[in-house]
């Protein structure tokens, strides 16, 4: 590590030559490959972007010229640049290293960010915040083109290009999000990598300018100063010219000479403008090179067979989904599946296999998910929309007007409900239940087992005619709830365990902590009933309240924010309220680390809800 040793900041790295950026390169990849295999994380797209991002803090002065990342999970070599290096091995980390940029990690780090599409319009409001305070310095939004096939990426652009702000959008190409990209966006920037009229017609230029002994160099400098005059004068109608933008490339992501010519020119020019970078995701380590989707992000691997280290044999819960929804969609024809760029994260790959015309992959457009699916169903058919909670959270407005105010019968799978841990805020999925509890017409389920998974996901598409959110966990199911396999009645819960000291009223993965719960109680001599709601909503109130009578006291555990939790429609129904112990997350956003850390550091494992319990029954007369 030659170079990498010495570089603290970005300043460092403009001590460099060309050849040395280079060979700095290599050691970033070297040393980044190492540290994500202990650590886990997004590693295809890192290594991606590796002279990217060497040459936007070289050839820009960060941190007074701005970088905002869009999506934020290719930023890890940016943190190492501007020294982070040191603490990469607490990334994503209880306490320790973001995944994601962070303004309170670092005066580099421009704009909080973990969803994508959101950095132009960031940018845009950056830069004329810049103009309006009469300061100077460049604005620089880096986005893939995964990202750009979210509608409030074209909405920004749209945006900036009826104005003159200065604002350059570096567009990162790699062909990939995090399924392979799909759509119009996709095949447009496809032509455009690979238009042969203007690949053979640019050689040839070049070339010719080439060979000119006077003022041949000068020429072509002139050409690729002039918006790649080149490509100009043979591909016409190029869609961001249209909009307004400036288009520079597309140019070779891993050539730093080119890199840092164009970066030079962007400065000189004028108004808003695109730099198209041409990368490959991965680049550098095999694994990840023939299989991007599946390093995406990974967990804690061997460098030398690319295998995880935390591999388990047990079923996922999205596992149990997918192959659930090819079993009934080998008996249903009018099942479909939905998905915006995540068809593998979903469990989905199996299905577009077995049904690849009855499958839609949307690319990250989640709203458009959701509202054709309510054009599907208003023709008849039953779609699935399966997405991660987080990203379902950008789509809530679709919910409501599109879905639930038609009362249309539309599946929405909520993958990754409660905390998903590592990727920290903005990816744990706390606020889902909140929103979707206020809307009408909607039905929420969240299964305690796999068992339960299954026959909810019947039950939605074949037994129920309406909205219907079934909302279940990140990871595996450790253990067979009691009465799980017992047929799925709308509004219905059931009792796990029968029990006389108190009630434990909870639903989905905290049936599991339950359990857990109720074997430390036994032990002090404490019989609690567990009661497994199934349905957030409508909720079961008549079980509640049969068991709350028998046994005078009430613990409801939910894993969502005090105020977005069961709680809060399940107190009111209580005769005495102040025999309700109640354990939830706080009303906060939950940072980074393991699933099971933040659940104790939040209280809600179950030693720590046990702990509680008995603590409140010790200072009761009759304990």
């Amino acid at each position: 590590m030659e170079y990498l040793e010495k570089i603290k900041s970005p300043n460092d790295l403009r001590r460099l030559n060309t050849n040395e950026l280079n060979i700095l390169c290599k050691e970033i990849r070297s040393f980044l490959i190492e540290s994500v295999s202990k650590t886990g994380g997004h590693i295809a797209s890192n290594l991606g972007v590796v002279e990217l991002t060497v040459a936007l803090h070289y050839g820009f002065n960060t941190p007074n010229d701005k970088i905002i990342w869009d999506v934020g999970h290719q930023s890890y070599i940016h943190k190492i640049l501007t020294g982070r290096k040191s603490k990469m091995k607490t990334l994503r980390q209880l306490n320790g290293l973001s995944g994601f940029p962070k303004r309170s990690e670092s005066i580099y780090d421009v704009f909080d960010t973990g969803h994508s599409s959101t950095s132009i319009s960031a940018a845009i409001g950056i830069a004329r915040a810049r103009d309006l305070k009469k300061e100077s310095y460049e604005v620089v939004s880096v986005i893939g083109d995964g990202a750009l096939t979210g509608g409030m990426a074209f909405e920004a652009l749209n945006d900036i290009g009826r104005s003159n702000t200065k604002l350059i959008v570096v567009l990162n190409d790699n062909e990939m999000s995090i399924s392979p990209n799909v759509g119009g966006v996709s095949h447009y920037l496809s032509k455009l990598r690979t238009e042969p009229k203007y690949l053979s017609t640019k050689r040839d230029v070049e070339k010719l300018l080439d060979s000119m002994p006077i003022g041949g160099k000068g020429l072509k400098k002139l050409l690729k100063r002039a918006k790649d005059g080149i490509k100009q004068m043979v591909i016409t109608g190029m869609l961001f010219e249209e909009i307004g933008l400036t288009y520079m490339g597309p140019i070779d992501g891993h050539n730093m000479n080119e890199l840092l010519e164009t970066f030079n020119t962007s400065k000189n020019i004028d108004g808003p403008l695109l730099i198209h970078v041409i990368t490959k995701k991965g680049k550098g380590y095999k694994f990840a090179e023939y299989n991007p989707d599946k390093y995406h992000s990974v967990s804690p691997f061997d460098i030398s067979t690319g295998q995880s280290l935390n591999k388990s044999s047990l079923p996922t819960y999205s596992d149990v989904f997918g192959r659930k929804l090819c079993e009934i969609a080998e008996k249903n024809d009018s099942t479909i599946a939905i998905t915006a760029a995540m068809t593998d994260g979903t469990g989905l790959t199996e299905f577009s296999k077995k049904f690849p015309n009855r499958i839609f992959d949307v690319g990250i457009a989640e709203q458009h998910a959701i509202t054709m699916a309510a054009g599907l169903a208003a023709n008849g058919m039953i779609p699935v929309v399966a997405l991660y909670s987080s990203f379902l959270q950008r789509a809530f407005d679709q919910v409501i007007h599109d879905v639930a105010l038609q009362n249309l019968h539309v599946v929405i799978a909520i993958d990754r409900a409660g905390l998903v841990g590592n990727d920290g805020e903005t990816h744990q999925g706390i606020f889902d239940t909140a929103f979707l509890y206020q809307i009408p017409n909607m039905i929420v389920m969240t299964p305690a087992d796999n068992t339960e998974l299954e026959n909810m996901l019947e039950f939605a598409i074949n037994n129920y005619n309406g909205p219907i959110a079934l909302r279940y966990p990140r990871g595996y199911s450790k253990i067979n709830i009691k009465g799980s396999e017992t047929k799925i009645e709308l509004g219905k819960g059931v009792i796990v365990e029968e029990g006389s000291d108190i009630s434990i009223i909870t639903c989905g993965k905290m049936v599991n902590t339950a359990v857990e719960v109720s074997k430390i109680l036994k032990e002090k001599g404490i019989k609690p009933e567990i009661i497994n709601l199934r349905f957030i909503k409508p909720l079961d109130t008549n079980l509640i309240l049969t068991s709350v009578s028998k046994t005078n006291l009430a613990v409801i555990i939910d894993e969502a924010p005090f105020s977005g939790s069961i709680s809060m429609y399940i107190k009111p129904l209580l005769s005495n309220p102040e025999e309700v112990i109640i354990k939830t997350l706080p009303d906060e956003f939950i940072k980074q680390g393991s699933i099971d850390e933040l659940l104790k550091q939040n209280m809600l494992d179950a030693e720590s809800i046990a702990k509680d319990i008995i603590d409140f029954l010790s200072k009761k007369p009759l304990l």
